[in-house]
């Protein structure tokens, strides 16, 4: 039970590594048609685009100064240490 467990953490943690390396090399000048780059986004993107969406059609988001910046990858990890806080306490109420 807790080779589940910890496997969960550990796809959440690299998730976390793959979304750190996507808002760097937002910063940087580097181009799309790169082939890793091409890869973070195709990782990330299914779960960063569903958040984009909600937050563009949130009224804080609509017509605010804030509108010109990219909240959804904070929200992410929000969400997965959200997630790995009831991985941990589901799998501790059937281990114990």
């Amino acid at each position: 039970m807790t080779a589940v467990r910890d496997a969960l953490l550990l796809v959440l943690l690299i998730f976390e590594w793959v979304l750190i390396a996507r808002v760097l090399i937002t910063w940087l000048p580097v181009s799309r048609d790169n082939k890793a780059i091409d890869l973070l986004y195709t990782i990330t993107e299914p779960v960063l685009a569903p958040i984009r969406n909600m937050l563009s059609r949130s009224r804080f988001m609509n017509n605010s100064m804030f509108s010109m910046m990219d909240f959804s990858p904070i929200v992410a990890f929000i969400l997965i240490s959200v997630l790995r806080r009831v991985i941990f306490v589901v799998f501790n109420m059937f281990y114990y």
